[in-house]
C-alpha cells in the first residue's frame, strides 16, 4: 500500500508558487509558428513567408537570406514602431504586422533559406527557419514548341493529302491518253479462208 502523505500548508503554497511562475515563464516564451517550412514557387511569381509569433511585448523581428553564395539582410522591425528593409529587397518586400513577409517578383538567385529570429524587449530570442526553391517557367517554352509541333503536323498532313489526290489525278490522266491512243475497235467480221 501507498502511504498517505498529507502536505503542510507551507509545502502545498511552496509546491503551488512553483508551478505557477513556471507556468507564467511559458506563457512569456516565444512561440513563431509557420504553415509551411519549404515553399517552391517558379520565377516571377510572389511568395508569403506566413508566420505567425506569439510573446510577451512588442518584438523586434528580423529576416535574413542565406544560400551557398551569399548571406543578405532582409528586414529588420517591430510592428508598429520602425521598419529597415535593406536595398536589395526594398523595392520587392512588404512586412506584416505578425511576422510575415511578401517577396515579390521572385528570380532564381531567391532560392535559399530564410531565417527568422524574433527577440522580446526582455532579451529572449527565438528563430525559425523556411527553405524556398525557385523553378524557371519551362511550360511556356514547351507551349511555344507544342504549338510549333501542331503546326508541322498539319502542314505535314496537308502536303501528304496533297501528294495522295495529285498521284490520284495523275493515274486518271495516264489511263485517260492510254485510252485515247487505242485505236477504235470496230466490229469486224472475220472471214472464212
Amino acid at each position: 500500500m501507498w502511504p498517505l502523505t498529507i502536505w503542510s500548508t507551507h509545502t502545498t503554497i511552496l509546491l503551488l508558487a512553483v508551478l505557477f511562475t513556471g507556468l507564467c515563464c511559458l506563457t512569456q516564451a516565444i512561440t513563431i509558428t509557420a504553415p509551411e517550412y519549404s515553399l517552391i514557387k517558379s520565377v516571377q511569381e510572389d511568395v508569403l513567408f506566413s508566420v505567425g509569433i506569439a510573446c510577451h511585448g512588442t518584438p523586434t523581428i528580423q529576416w535574413t537570406f542565406m544560400s551557398s553564395r551569399s548571406r543578405r539582410d532582409i528586414a529588420v522591425w517591430q510592428p508598429g514602431v520602425f521598419r529597415n528593409i535593406s536595398e536589395y529587397y526594398e523595392d520587392r518586400l512588404q512586412t506584416h504586422n505578425n511576422g510575415s513577409i511578401t517577396l515579390l517578383d521572385l528570380r532564381l538567385s531567391d532560392s535559399g533559406v530564410y531565417v527568422l529570429a524574433v527577440t522580446e524587449p526582455t532579451g529572449n530570442s527565438k528563430g525559425s527557419t523556411i527553405i524556398l526553391k525557385v523553378t524557371e517557367v519551362l511550360y511556356e517554352d514547351l507551349q511555344y514548341l507544342g504549338v510549333f509541333v501542331t503546326v508541322l503536323g498539319g502542314m505535314a498532313g496537308f502536303l501528304m493529302l496533297s501528294m495522295w489526290l495529285l498521284d490520284k489525278v495523275y493515274r486518271r490522266v495516264k489511263t485517260w491518253r492510254r485510252m485515247r491512243k487505242l485505236p477504235e475497235q470496230d466490229e469486224t467480221e472475220l472471214q472464212p479462208l
